[in-house]
């Protein structure tokens, strides 16, 4: 692949607000071995502004499902701009008034716009994503899941075993309502998606993120800033947005340092690699446990070792006579077989009925939708996780970057990493390299 931007320019360090670069050892382990070159990530969300010079070469032509008539390159979000945030946190370059550096500077945007959530705009978007190159998709939203079979829209089901047969890593956010309603969301909650819930700079569960077992791991999702599509910083964001966002970008790098692993490898050396945060083992929060890049890029993982997240996926496919890795490029409508004029007639209408149905189920998830919560004074709100912003949106040329607005105690001394510097892979997965 050819790159879009200079590869002989060095990539600038991190932002003091970006913890992360710390928790995952970007500079002193990741770096040295791979910047992400090679892969595309699909940033399914409100688009992404390809004009801020922290994208520079970096965001490729894309689509837009919001009907909005844009190829993705400009950010559709009526506030802050959640969909250029989290290209911020993959890809962003450094330089420009911000300096924010993204976790995978080498890696490609592909930015697919679908804010107008649907289970067939989801599905269309995932398809597009994976026929146009991406290896990784980054899914920074939810929405209720309780009345489809298994929590997963069939259309959805099918875009994601399309995925896997097309070699794509999808990732996806778990949710933000873990302390309330808590339903299960989708895309996450779909078999095939590895579904990311949130936890602090010391690996402590946000309080907000979804506690269900569809939950594969957690990624930073707790006083994490990003760039908005106005090219001002905003401080101090959380949710699970965010977490996905650093890790489709970590699957990015790994990917990029293992180009001849299917995703289902790629996703069985993540699970197999993970910190344990939160309760002990497995758990409904964190899944299980925090993705450790360092863990991840080094150890030996046997090819024996458990791959839940597709093992789920091949169960569904299973019940629906499907072979592992099955994908169509328009929904399967199961019938009997039989050449009668009687069984087409049914086949017709059942089909109808069946989108009828899906009409209905839509009309009535979209009614039970909660709005999001009003923003506190000085915030943006997305509905999918706050940003307090520095300085008023839109108002003459971003401001140099200041000291952030604490919005917790403060902290002493710089802000350290949960995980032990050098931290080794879990026993029975083989050593680390590089030790």
């Amino acid at each position: 692949m050819t790159p879009l931007g200079n590869p002989a320019e060095a990539t600038p360090g991190p932002h003091p607000e970006e913890w992360w670069f710390d928790s995952f050892a970007i500079q002193s382990i990741v770096w040295p071995l791979t910047k992400g070159a090679g892969v595309t990530v699909a940033v399914l969300d409100t688009g992404v502004n390809a004009d801020l010079p922290e994208f520079n070469g970096v965001v490729l032509p894309g689509a837009d499902f919001n009907g909005t008539g844009t190829d993705g390159r400009r950010d559709v979000d009526p506030e802050s701009g959640h969909g250029t945030g989290m290209a911020s946190l993959i890809a962003a370059q450094g330089g420009g008034p911000s300096n924010w550096v993204g976790i995978a500077p080498e890696a490609r945007i592909l930015p697919v716009v679908d804010r107008e959530s649907s289970p067939d705009t989801e599905a269309r978007s995932i398809r597009y994503a994976v026929d146009h190159g991406a290896k990784v998709v980054s899914m920074s939203h939810a929405d209720i899941a309780t009345a489809y079979p298994g929590h997963c829209p069939p259309q959805v089901l099918d875009a994601v075993a399309y995925a896997a047969k097309k070699d794509a890593v999808l990732v996806a956010a778990a949710g933000n309502d873990g302390d309330g309603g808590n339903d299960p969301q989708y895309p996450a909650a779909c078999p095939g998606v590895v579904a990311v819930g949130a936890y602090d700079h010391l690996g402590n569960p946000w309080q907000k993120t979804q506690r269900q077992d569809y939950v594969t791991v957690a990624g930073p999702g707790v006083d994490v800033g990003a760039l908005g599509k106005d090219g001002r910083l905003y401080h101090h964001g959380y949710g699970s947005s965010q977490a996905t966002a650093l890790v489709a970008g970590a699957v990015a790098l790994i990917r990029s340092k293992f180009p001849d692993e299917s995703a289902r490898r790629i996703v069985q050396r993540i699970t197999a690699t993970v910190t344990d945060v939160g309760p002990s083992g497995k758990d409904d929060q964190t899944g299980y446990g925090a993705l450790s890049l360092r863990n991840a890029l080094r150890a030996s993982v046997p090819t024996t070792a458990p791959n839940p997240v597709y093992e789920r996926l091949d169960k569904a496919l299973a019940a629906q006579g499907k072979s592992p890795g099955a994908g169509t490029s328009t929904p399967v409508v199961s019938h009997k077989k039989g050449s009668s004029s009687l069984s087409t007639v049914l086949t017709f209408f059942g089909v109808f009925a069946i989108i009828i149905l899906g009409i209905v189920i839509a009309t009535v998830i979209k009614s039970r939708r909660r709005p999001p919560s009003p923003p506190a004074q000085g915030t943006f709100s997305s509905g999918y996780g706050q940003f307090p912003a520095y300085g008023p949106p839109n108002q003459g040329p971003p401001p140099a970057f200041g000291p952030p607005e604490p919005q917790e105690p403060p902290r002493d001394g710089s802000r350290p990493s949960f995980e032990p510097p050098d931290h080794g892979p879990p026993a029975g997965y083989g050593r680390s390299g590089g030790q």
